[in-house]
C-alpha cells in the first residue's frame, strides 16, 4: 500500500497557511462560529463533496467516497475560539476583541480541510471518510450536541480520529497512548450566605468570608487525605467572589473550582466529598450552603488498537510517534465521540525553541510549520484504514 509522501501536500500549504490565518483574524466562540462554518461548507463544497451543516447547531460534515467498501471512518477538527484578549501582536491577530484563538483551533481545520482537499484529488483509499468540524469544544461539549442531532446515525463510522497542537512537544513529534489520554472534567460552584453585618461586630452574623476561607482548605485536603495516593486526581478551587466594602461582612460569597480524574470511582468520592465537607461547614459556621456540581466532560479514552494506528500514522507522516508515559489532566469533549465509537487522540507536537505560551494563554501562537504533518497524519490514517 503506497502512503502519502511528504512533497504530496506541499503545493497546500501556502494556501492553507493564509486560510488560518483569516480564520485567526475572525475568531468565534461556541456555536457561533457561522462566518467559520461557512468558509469550512464552501471549501468542500469546492471539493465536489457532500456536504452538511447546521449539525449540532454550527457544524459541518463533508462526506467524501471512493471505491465499493462500506468501511467508513470519521475525522474531526474542532473550530471555537476562546473568550480571551489576544496579545500576540501578529499581523493577523483577531479582530473580534476578546476572542482569540488561543487553543490552536484554526489550525486544526487548516489541517483537516488540508487532508480532505488531498484524499478527494488522490482517492487512494476505498470506503467512506466523514470530516467532521465540530462547534463549541472550549466547554460547551459541541461533540455531545453534534451526536445528540444525530451525527453518528447519519454519518456511520467504524472508527473516529483527532489530534490537537501540543506546544510541550517539540514540532515534527507526536503522542499518544492506550486508554485514558485526558482527563475527566468537573465544576463546581458553592454558594455561601450568612446575613451581613458590621465587620465591627463579626458575632451578630454568620461569617461568609470566614466560611469560605474553611471550604477553600478543606476542599484542598480531598486529594491528599481522600482518595488514594495511588491515585492521580487534581481539584482546585479558582474563583472566589464576595465583599464591597472594608469594613462590611458580606452577606454572600461564592467560590468556583474544578476537578479532574481518571477512575470513574475517584470521581465519585472526590464529589461524595466536597459535599460532605460544603455540608460540614455549613453547620459548623452557622451559614447556607449550596453546591452546584456539574461533570461535564468525560475521561477522553483511546481504544488500544485505535492509538497503535494513531502512531503508526503519525510515523507515516515524518513525525518521531511515541508513547505518552502518562494522560494529561486537560480535558477533551472528543471523549463523547470515543465513548460513542473506537478511535484515538493524538497529540502533535508544535514547539519552537523561544516560542513558548501554553495553550488558553494570551501570547499562545499556533505553529502553520505542522500544518503539513497534520494533513499528513489524518491522510495515512484514511489510507492504512480504509487500503485499496
Amino acid at each position: 500500500m503506497k502512503l502519502a509522501a511528504p512533497s504530496d501536500v506541499d503545493d497546500l500549504l501556502a494556501p492553507l497557511v493564509a486560510f488560518r490565518r483569516d480564520l485567526h483574524a475572525y475568531p468565534e466562540l461556541g456555536f457561533a462560529e457561522t462566518r467559520t462554518a461557512g468558509l469550512v461548507a464552501a471549501a468542500l463544497h469546492a471539493l465536489g463533496m457532500e456536504v452538511h451543516a447546521g449539525i449540532g447547531g454550527t457544524g459541518v460534515v463533508g462526506v467524501l467516497r471512493a471505491g465499493g467498501s462500506d468501511r467508513r471512518i470519521a475525522l474531526r477538527a474542532d473550530m471555537d475560539a476562546l473568550p480571551i484578549e489576544e496579545e500576540t501582536g501578529l499581523p493577523y491577530s483577531s479582530r473580534n476583541r476578546g476572542v482569540f484563538h488561543g487553543c490552536g483551533h484554526d489550525g486544526h481545520v487548516a489541517m483537516l480541510l488540508g487532508a480532505a482537499r488531498h484524499l478527494a484529488r488522490t482517492r487512494r483509499f476505498d470506503g467512506t471518510v466523514n470530516f467532521i468540524f465540530q462547534p463549541a469544544e472550549e466547554g460547551l461539549a459541541g461533540a455531545r450536541a453534534m451526536i445528540a442531532d444525530g451525527l453518528f446515525e447519519r454519518f456511520p463510522a467504524d472508527q473516529v480520529y483527532a489530534l490537537h497542537n501540543w506546544p510541550d512537544l517539540p514540532a515534527g513529534t507526536a503522542m499518544t497512548r492506550p486508554g485514558p489520554i485526558m482527563a475527566a472534567a468537573d465544576k463546581f460552584e458553592i454558594a455561601v450566605e450568612g446575613r451581613g453585618g458590621n465587620a465591627a461586630q463579626p458575632h451578630k452574623t454568620p461569617d461568609a468570608i470566614l466560611a469560605a476561607s474553611e471550604l477553600v482548605a478543606q476542599l484542598h485536603t480531598i486529594v491528599s487525605r481522600r482518595i488514594p495516593p495511588s491515585a492521580s486526581a487534581v481539584l482546585s478551587v479558582t474563583r472566589i467572589e464576595g465583599g464591597h466594602a472594608h469594613n462590611v461582612l458580606p452577606a454572600a460569597v461564592r467560590l468556583l473550582g474544578t476537578v479532574r480524574s481518571f477512575d470513574p470511582a475517584i470521581r465519585d468520592r472526590i464529589e461524595d466529598s466536597v459535599r460532605q465537607i460544603v455540608e460540614g461547614v455549613a453547620v459548623a459556621s452557622g451559614t447556607k450552603t449550596t453546591l452546584t456540581y456539574n461533570r461535564y466532560y468525560p475521561v477522553t479514552r483511546n481504544d488500544p488498537e485505535a492509538a497503535g494506528e494513531a502512531l503508526a500514522a503519525a510515523s507515516c507522516a515524518c513525525c518521531h510517534a511515541t508513547v505518552a508515559p502518562e494522560p494529561a489532566f486537560t480535558s477533551e469533549d472528543f471523549a463523547f465521540m470515543l465513548e460513542a465509537k473506537k478511535g484515538a487522540y493524538l497529540w502533535l507536537g508544535q514547539g519552537r525553541e523561544g516560542v513558548n505560551a501554553p495553550l488558553h494563554h494570551p501570547s499562545y501562537d499556533f505553529n502553520d510549520d505542522i500544518i503539513g504533518h497534520g494533513i499528513r497524519w489524518h491522510v495515512a490514517l484514511a489510507e492504512r484504514l480504509l487500503s485499496v
